[in-house]
């Protein structure tokens, strides 16, 4: 990273309270930036566009991580507060920004913005030859608008705003709540609870056949501010791991990392989501010398005894 790129720099950080955001708002503060502001949600209702005008004066960069968000139980339970939510923040932080003259916007997407069957691994140019995963889609929807619109404003208005496209982020500080968690926080939740209770098999959504790429959150914030030095072109790109493993094996591997020796039962009446997962992340390497450095296993470990740590269980 480069100090001096953010030394005199204001930078608003949305969802700055949120697991990645807790991550890149005390990595940006290290690099010492003229001003730091995080919206706090109580006072700042970023669907609203009143309170993105208040929430971005006088910034010079807006990294938007904010977002409704959650595994597939949330998506099936919640779709509609998903689009709502997601698509209005977007429209009005994107709004706001170019309204404030703020010089650089850095949105963040997701990956459930890919078509269900694309290709592995996904490259950036696939991201609009189909539908998304149904459980997800309105949320992977309202996001990829972010895409069109920063596309939208740079051809009208010169707006330098970049888009990224994540995959699944996991470590310490992730959302454990058992009703909106990810499959990592939430298997560790499972395996660990079991184990503490004694409890001799674990029921698990799925047949265990889909595969998922992850990214370690710190991997993740090197990848935005790499980004956002570096990066200023209308296309999507990439922010992953470049690898896979399938929700059986990660299960498997959690329950060892814990030392739960139950039984580990896939209930196929839930839905698996997405089929594959795992995204081409050359571009980010070329376009901006990103390349995630964390093994796999070691951050699993790092993120299983911040949960043991915080006495979740």
């Amino acid at each position: 990273m480069k100090a001096n790129f953010w030394k005199n720099k204001r930078v608003v950080v949305t969802g700055g309270n949120g697991f990645l955001g807790t991550h890149l708002v005390l990595k940006i503060l290290k690099l010492k930036p003229k001003r730091m502001f995080v919206p706090d949600i109580s006072k700042f209702d970023l669907r609203d566009y009143k309170s993105c005008i208040k929430a971005f004066k006088s910034a010079d960069i807006v990294i938007h991580l904010a977002g409704n968000v959650g595994g597939i139980g949330y998506n099936q339970s919640k779709p509609a507060e998903l689009f709502d939510d997601n698509l209005l923040m977007g429209v009005n932080s994107v709004r706001a920004a170019k309204k404030m003259k703020v010089k650089k916007f850095v949105a963040l997407g997701t990956i459930c913005a890919y078509p269900k069957f694309t290709p592995i691994p996904f490259k950036e140019k696939d991201l609009w030859n189909g539908y998304p995963e149904e459980t997800n889609a309105p949320y992977g929807l309202a996001k990829k608008m972010l895409l069109v619109q920063s596309q939208a404003y740079r051809q009208q208005y010169g707006f330098n705003s970049i888009f990224l496209l994540p995959v699944n982020l996991y470590g310490p500080g992730d959302n454990f709540n058992p009703k909106s968690s990810h499959v990592i926080p939430a298997l560790i939740r499972k395996f660990s609870e079991a184990k503490k209770n004694n409890i001799k098999e674990v029921i698990i959504w799925g047949s265990g056949k889909p595969t998922r790429e992850f990214l370690y959150v710190e991997d993740a914030v090197d990848g935005i501010l790499l980004a956002t030095e570096k990066y200023n072109k209308p296309d999507p790109v990439n922010l992953g791991s470049g690898f896979e493993i399938s929700i059986k094996d990660l299960a498997s591997l959690i329950a060892k990392l814990v030392n739960f020796d139950g039984k580990i039962i896939f209930d196929k009446t839930k839905p698996d989501g997405q089929p594959r997962r795992r995204l081409d992340v050359s571009k980010a390497q070329k376009e901006f010398g990103f390349k995630a450095k964390i093994d796999f296993n070691s951050g699993l470990k790092k993120t299983i005894e911040y949960y043991l740590r915080k006495n979740i269980v």
